[in-house]
């Protein structure tokens, strides 16, 4: 099988590597990833400039684009080879609850279902130590599953695996999004010649958070696995609108 490989932290990230070795045993990888970290680019595309892709090694390619234009290449023309499956990561960093309107990761994993393919977002919820192969090995096993016994074919998976060794991880566990709390107040400071610059501030904490979220299960050592879906309609809410707008005189 051909496997479409992706991320949002550029072609050189240790997580991304990690995760090619690992899925070589699996079937024959491509690597499509942006140039440079694109960390929180979500689901943007360049549509205002050019895009190149570089061959960097064989089977890898860094594009100057964002890791949603990265996949929408790569499976709309650039690889001649049809994709059977696209997987994003893995992350340096953790993408629970509310993270997945931002993350790039998602984002490659969603272009990958937009466009056809059963695609994983898969991420480190990095503690420190930084246990890539063990969060690489843990995909392989998920994907081997998987191939073996399919989900709907409209099913996309965001997947966060805890920062320890193999051994410690306790299992996996279905999960839903957590929220979290507001995001810290932005930092402000100045550059070499006065002028005022901006850094958005760091994430909330965990707000919605106990049994059942994504937080609690890589609280607790366990693989959260978070099954997506694109359409953002509120259909609960379609009926009560109609009913609204019913009074509402043009």
């Amino acid at each position: 099988m051909n496997i479409l490989l992706s991320n949002d932290d550029g072609w050189r990230a240790e997580g991304l590597r990690a995760l090619a070795r690992e899925m070589q045993s699996v079937g024959s990888v491509t690597v499509v990833a942006p140039d440079r970290n694109r960390s929180g680019a979500s689901n943007s595309l360049t549509l205002d400039a050019p895009l190149r892709i570089v061959g960097e090694e064989p089977h890898w390619y860094a594009v100057n684009g964002t890791p949603t234009d990265c996949v929408h290449l790569a499976i709309s023309g650039f690889l001649a080879e049809e994709q059977q499956l696209l997987l994003s990561g893995i992350n340096d960093g953790a993408n629970l609850g509310d993270d997945v309107l931002y993350s790039g990761t998602v984002a490659a994993a969603m272009e990958g279902r937009f466009l056809g393919l059963p695609s994983i977002a898969l991420s480190l919820a990095a503690g420190g130590e930084r246990h890539f192969d063990s969060a690489a090995r843990l995909s392989r096993e998920f994907v081997t599953r998987l191939l073996q016994k399919p989900l709907p074919r409209a099913t996309l998976f965001n997947i966060n695996i805890p920062d320890l060794p193999y051994e410690q991880i306790k299992g996996w566990r279905a999960t839903r999004l957590g929220v979290r709390h507001r995001a810290e107040k932005m930092v402000r400071t100045h550059d070499p010649r006065g002028r005022p610059m901006y850094w958005v501030g760091a994430p909330g904490a965990g707000q919605d958070a106990g049994e059942g979220t994504d937080f609690h299960a890589i609280e607790h050592g366990y693989v959260s696995v978070t099954p997506l879906h694109i359409d953002l309609t509120q259909h609960g809410g379609i009926a009560p609108l109609a009913e609204w707008l019913e009074r509402v005189h043009v």
